[in-house]
């Protein structure tokens, strides 16, 4: 299916704003960070691969901070690194994430498995929306864009239990966060991907591909989504065109939430 290049309709609507984007070496992050800094915004990336990290940067023009997420004091020195740098924190893309094999039926995922997942794509956003949230009511503006999954809100035979409780609390505190500080200007959403081509949904299915085709029919639009397709909805949320969205859910899936029997 042919698709629309995305490179000859970028709008510049970020033009001196500074956006920090967390799991930036690859996949969602890496295609986020190249639409942001298309848009105009000084863009810093955060991953805790450093080589693909810094290759990122390069490639953006941006400041790469080498950061575990799961670690408060290098979150914060995250925040601080782009706040002292470029004297405002407007945007946070709250992406990170993992889904290793281990974390499979509740009733084989062990609970190193579960709490590494946790920590990873729940307790990290937590982290990183803390430290943005200060930098933000200094200016009394900011977008937080957390990233969360359709998941969140469907279930599947083929588990992953707690990458899906981690999304589901994710589209929570994003609910929660966006009421509390709408008041102050600060919009915060979370952005829900249908699959996505990137390497980390590449691995998982390498591994199964019986699960990949079960998956794969359940998509309305009869493919996975592309990272430059979910970079644009993470573009839309960081700008003032969608002022009026907070505490929301933004689904990018395909259609799957809305299907109940897909075309043949």
């Amino acid at each position: 299916m042919p698709h629309r290049s995305t490179d000859a309709v970028v709008c510049r609507r970020l033009v001196g704003r500074t956006a920090v984007v967390t799991g930036a070496g690859s996949g969602i992050g890496l295609a986020a960070a190249h639409r942001l800094a298309a848009e105009g915004a000084r863009v810093v990336l955060a991953d805790i691969d450093e080589a693909a990290g810094r290759s990122a940067a390069k490639a953006v023009g941006g400041l790469f901070v080498a950061t575990d997420v799961t670690d408060p004091y290098m979150v914060e020195a995250l925040f601080d690194t782009a706040y002292e740098t470029y004297g405002s924190v407007d945007v946070a893309f709250n992406n990170a994430g993992i889904s290793p094999p281990e974390d499979d039926s509740i009733l084989t995922t062990g609970l190193d498995a579960w709490h590494r997942v946790q920590e990873v794509n729940l307790t990290s956003v937590y982290l990183c929306c803390k430290a943005a949230l200060p930098y933000m009511r200094r200016h009394g503006r900011g977008s937080i864009i957390n990233t969360a999954s359709f998941v969140a809100r469907m279930g599947a035979a083929t588990s992953q239990v707690s990458y899906t409780a981690s999304k589901g609390g994710v589209l929570a505190m994003s609910r929660e966060l966006g009421v509390q500080f709408a008041r102050e200007g600060i919009r915060v959403n979370a952005l829900s991907p249908g699959p996505v081509d990137t390497p980390l949904l590449r691995e998982l299915f390498a591994a199964d591909p019986v699960a990949a085709a079960r998956r794969l029919v359940h998509i309305p639009l009869g493919r996975f989504a592309r990272p430059e397709e979910i970079a644009a909805a993470v573009a839309f949320l960081a700008s003032d065109d969608s002022s009026f969205i907070t505490a929301a859910e933004f689904l990018v899936d395909g259609g799957i939430s809305g299907a109940y029997v897909t075309p043949v």
